[in-house]
């Protein structure tokens, strides 16, 4: 028998509704003009994020909240001292009877019962205060709700540590990423990407998403630039068939080409390009450029997640409900233009920061994953109790 299996044995447990052993608090509401630029204090509504900041709170720190409306259901523990908004739930338990930090754990374990009992066909979505009141919930003896605690906040601590140190990380990335491209003008030669010396773009052809297939020609759907794709790639996610492709006389990217994104509902997302490295040429979609150029493709996809990059294209992408970009506006980014080593070199420095802070199978991101796969499990584990110690 584990450690943990020898905590739960033979625990006595008794179930009660949550109703009778904490109160549901609703917030007091304020709106958007009350919000103030520099306020101390957050406010918690209906989202997963702050509504803005007030200089003025009224719930303490280490509160458990539940979201009302918008993202109804939503559970968040509260480091801080808080502005609780009308649509936002404060849960304040009787800690005679059940620690805070354990019912926190409990509710998040029943998070996505939370949604499923809130109205999703309403709009915004809410849930009733009854039906979270109604929520069964195991107690154990003081004393086992404390260990179980232990142990799930040196969980959440490890995943903690490793996203604050992923953070830094990124944070020591981008800042590196934008020095490598900070060259003096007088020592080297910047460009406009549009300068056909350089490069030339092509606008790729529209397919829709129910063309996408699990094998064919090589695919990259401007909608997969931002959930899929980073700075290069040799494979795709997903292919069409040559026949859509002969068809629709659809345009494809060559290796060492740079797909690059024109179209979407951020703009900050908007100009991020893909190197693509693989043999066969790849189909784009008609929200995406490729840029075929004389330059290193990969150094040219670092540039373009640039802060340097951006702040020149944002002048010239159209804002609407989809926002979008054309190739005369990304053609008048100036790029610099050192030497082939001197790109080559920049290019292995930021592919090492890359393969540490983004990939999904090295680094500390693959770490946190883990972690937090290892936490939920010991979590379900810890708050999952044997029906046979369950006290009537």
């Amino acid at each position: 028998m584990s450690e943990l299996e020898k905590l739960l044995d033979g625990v006595s447990v008794e179930w009660k509704a949550l109703g009778d052993v904490a109160e549901i608090i609703r917030g007091v509401r304020i709106t958007k003009k009350d919000l103030l630029p520099n306020g101390k204090y957050p406010v918690v509504s209906g989202g997963t994020g702050y509504m803005g900041y007030l200089n003025h709170y009224n719930r303490k720190a280490n509160t458990i909240t539940i979201a009302q409306y918008g993202t109804a259901g939503y559970v968040k523990w509260q480091t801080e001292k808080f502005w609780a908004n009308d649509i936002c739930y404060s849960i304040e338990p009787n800690t005679g009877i059940i620690l805070n930090r354990y019912l926190y754990f409990y509710l998040i374990n029943k998070q996505q019962y939370l949604y499923d009992i809130s109205n999703r066909t309403a709009v915004p979505y809410n849930i009733e205060r009854n039906k979270i009141l109604n929520i069964q919930i195991p107690i154990p003896p003081l004393e086992i709700q404390q260990k179980i605690v232990d142990i799930l906040d040196t969980f959440t601590e490890l995943t903690t540590e490793l996203t604050t140190e992923l953070t830094a990380r990124k944070q020591q990335y981008n800042y590196y990423r934008e020095q490598l491209f900070a060259f003096d003008e007088n020592e080297v030669q910047h460009l406009p990407m549009g300068d056909e010396s350089i490069g030339e773009f092509q606008r790729g052809k529209r397919f829709v998403k129910t063309d996408l297939l699990t094998e064919g020609v090589p695919t990259i759907h401007y909608g997969e630039m931002y959930t899929h794709y980073g700075t290069w790639a040799d494979t795709t996610k997903s292919f069409v068939s040559e026949e859509l492709v002969k068809n629709k006389n659809l345009r494809v990217a060559q290796k060492n080409d740079v797909v690059i994104v024109a179209a979407g509902e951020t703009i900050e997302d908007i100009g991020m390009g893909t190197a693509w490295l693989g043999d066969e040429g790849v189909v784009i979609h008609d929200a995406c450029f490729s840029y075929k150029t004389s330059l290193n493709p990969k150094f040219v996809a670092y540039f373009t997640r640039t802060k340097q990059f951006h702040d020149q294209i944002k002048k010239y992408i159209s804002s609407g409900k989809i926002s979008a970009i054309n190739s005369k506006g990304l053609g008048k980014a100036i790029i610099p233009i050192p030497s082939p080593e001197e790109q080559a070199r920049i290019v292995s420095i930021l592919d090492k920061f890359d393969i540490l802070t983004n990939s999904i199978s090295e680094g500390l991101p693959k770490e946190i994953e883990l972690r937090q796969k290892q936490y939920e499990y010991y979590r379900d584990l810890l708050l999952t109790f044997p029906k046979d110690n369950v006290e009537a």
